[in-house]
């Protein structure tokens, strides 16, 4: 966001290319990270639009589209299929905590309208509401439906889930970067994450030798960004993500209430895990721009 909550697009531009230069395999647009709970649906369409023409082809564009009211999740999926996206990430239906029966339908109903490969998003930390396994196997059934992100944080679970998951040929992304290195050990194919919005090119490299079975060098690089992977929730996401990219000079500072900047007490903490993570920072008296 610029000065005054304004889409900031040379920002945006900016980040979309240094993500595809860094390694990036896909980028996903209006994400938790990417402020998608204060975007107008009018903003959350054209950031969609804005980043599969900038792409070009070059890296998937993944939209989020997930929403606690299925009409909206239908009109966010179709106007992401209508211009071009790769594939949706469908968060599960937050606050109004769904059944079982009634999560299947919501997907159910999005898989069957809009012919788009669908991801399954089930962080129930943030939505207060769980998709179980059961559930997810059934909804492996139907022909949209292809990955799931697990962002649970229980590897016992999260391993679980991949063996069974690997019967209904559904792919499993880790959505907790702490979790991301033991998932892949057990066969995730990669993660949806926070940390790669600030070391991008680290992130890739850690899952291509995870995906190759180089897990020594895989786990090294993970050891390194650990302290990374636990401050950037230093606060809720995205406040430190936002943060820690301003303070690298790759974005302006911004951010719309009802959240505010990342608290004075924790730059430091913060600009310690992104120097261990061989994050480089500008001069402190370029922080302020």
């Amino acid at each position: 966001m610029a000065t005054g909550g304004a889409l900031d697009w040379a920002g945006f531009d900016h980040l979309l290319e240094w993500h595809i230069e860094s390694g990036t395999h896909a980028i996903v647009i209006a994400g938790t990270t990417g402020e998608s709970a204060t975007l107008s649906h009018a903003e959350h369409c054209e950031l969609v639009e804005h980043a599969v023409k900038r792409a070009a082809g070059r890296v998937p564009i993944i939209a989020g589209t997930g929403s606690n009211n299925t009409a909206e999740a239908l009109q966010l999926t179709e106007a992401a299929a209508e211009c071009g996206a790769a594939a949706a990430l469908l968060v599960t239906p937050y606050y109004t905590k769904p059944s079982q029966e009634g999560l299947y339908r919501h997907y159910k109903t999005i898989a069957q309208a809009i012919d788009l490969p669908q991801i399954l998003y089930n962080v129930p930390g943030r939505t207060a509401c769980d998709l179980e396994l059961d559930t997810v196997l059934r909804l492996a059934e139907l022909d949209n439906i292809v990955a799931i992100k697990d962002a649970t944080g229980d590897v016992d679970r999260g391993r679980e889930l991949i063996r069974r998951c690997a019967v209904a040929e559904v792919a499993v992304y880790s959505g907790e970067d702490a979790a991301t290195f033991p998932l892949m050990e057990a066969g995730a194919r990669g993660a949806v994450s926070v940390t790669a919005n600030v070391a991008p090119a680290k992130m890739a490299e850690m899952c291509e030798l995870a995906l190759a079975g180089e897990f020594g060098r895989a786990g090294a690089i993970n050891d390194e960004l650990m302290p990374l992977h636990r401050d950037l929730f230093i606060e809720g996401n995205p406040v430190p993500v936002k943060w820690a990219l301003a303070r690298m000079g790759r974005i302006a500072p911004g951010i719309r209430l009802p959240l505010v900047e990342l608290h004075p007490r924790f730059h430091r903490r913060l600009e310690a895990a992104m120097a261990g993570g061989g994050i480089a920072l500008p001069d402190a008296a370029q922080e302020k721009r």
